[in-house]
């Protein structure tokens, strides 16, 4: 698979309802789409960084430069035997795995168009068909939380997750048991709390959860051993598991019993393959998190869900929750029983419209072998 050219354009779609975390709110989302050329095919990657360095250090100006002065030198013009082999190309550039993940699965969409293979059959994976889960971020009132839940609920969510901080925790928990019984339910700190909180943190143990996702620091794995020892509920780690051996730093150390795999965050499909496989031989589930990606990164989501050591329902959820509408035509939809289906096409699996991709974007790049 040589690849001839990459594409860049920086897009913003609206959201259909604004999207709070402990990191603040967003009403649209800004994000990078990388389009990679070769042999007569084009393989499609969508980056999840976003305008600020909170979820992550990196940001879409950074991804901008490192693709086009770094990563494009090393991939244009490049032939790979086989995706797994553009992480590796890249090694000297560090970290940067958001930068690398939109390349490395562009290449991966690629090489299954070019062998007329759905993307999952590519990676391993089996499933027709992957149970899907929602994510709700952090509502003005503790009713409008509950709204919220019960329309999740009716359109055939399985596992319902609320975003939480300091001052907005315990409260909508119990709000949330007493209306709605023993739902599927688990929380998502992104890193708001400390270690002194852990007393608090444990009051959650009350309420049956299914995980508490991320309560402390992005880099700090001994900590959340700490925590994890002090409560019955067990922690899932995200921001925390940046590669390979941060997922095996992680489980040799007790800091969780649940990982959380998102390709942007560790450098794309390869890794993330890595990581479910290190996590299956330990006998950890993981789950697929997701970014508010749109039809684009949420079809390859879907793909990599199909592994088996994805046991728990992801966030990966319905096009219409987020963009209407959306950069891929039919958009993705959850079933009444909350499952998704695999889709059955040539790598991705899904029809991507220029006209939408046209207007959505604001900046453009192409990149071949007479502007290196």
């Amino acid at each position: 698979m040589k690849i001839e050219r990459l594409e860049l354009r920086l897009l913003r779609l609206p959201l259909v309802h604004f999207f709070e975390t402990s990191f603040g709110r967003i009403d649209d989302k800004h994000f990078i789409v990388i389009r990679a050329d070769g042999e007569g095919a084009s393989g499609y990657g969508e980056c999840v960084a976003e305008q600020d360095p909170y979820y992550s250090a990196e940001t879409n100006e950074t991804v901008w430069h490192i693709v086009e002065d770094f990563i494009a030198p090393r991939v244009v013009g490049a032939t790979f035997a086989h995706p797994r082999d553009v992480f590796p190309a890249l090694a000297a550039i560090r970290g940067h795995h958001m930068a690398k993940a939109a390349v490395e699965m562009a290449a991966w969409d690629l090489f299954a168009r070019l062998g007329g293979m759905p993307l999952c059959r590519a990676i391993g994976g089996a499933r027709g068909r992957i149970v899907s889960g929602v994510s709700i971020g952090i509502q003005p009132s503790l009713d409008a939380l509950a709204a919220k839940v019960e329309h999740e609920l009716a359109a055939g969510y399985r596992r319902i997750k609320i975003k939480i901080k300091p001052g907005w925790d315990l409260a909508p928990v119990e709000f949330l048991r007493a209306r709605f019984g023993a739902i599927p339910l688990m929380v998502d700190a992104n890193a708001a709390y400390t270690l002194a909180d852990a007393v608090h943190l444990a009051a959650l143990d009350a309420f049956g959860l299914m995980m508490i996702e991320q309560p402390l620091d992005y880099d700090d794995i001994a900590d959340h051993a700490a925590l994890q020892r002090m409560l019955k509920t067990p922690i899932c780690l995200d921001e925390s598991i940046k590669s390979v051996h941060a997922a095996r730093d992680a489980i040799t150390a007790g800091a969780c019993r649940i990982i959380n795999i998102k390709p942007g965050r560790v450098g794309g499909l390869g890794p993330s393959i890595a990581v479910h496989d290190l996590c299956a031989a330990h006998q950890v589930p993981v789950w697929h998190g997701g970014m508010l990606e749109s039809g684009i990164g949420r079809a390859a989501n879907i793909h990599l869900s199909t592994l088996p050591n994805f046991s728990l329902p992801g966030d990966v959820a319905a096009s219409k929750r987020y963009f209407d509408p959306d950069l891929i035509d039919p958009p993705i939809e959850v079933a009444a029983d909350g499952t998704i289906a695999v889709p059955t096409g040539s790598g991705l699996g899904v029809s991507i419209r220029a006209d939408r991709l046209e207007r959505a974007t604001l900046r453009r790049l192409v990149i071949d072998t007479s502007t290196r």
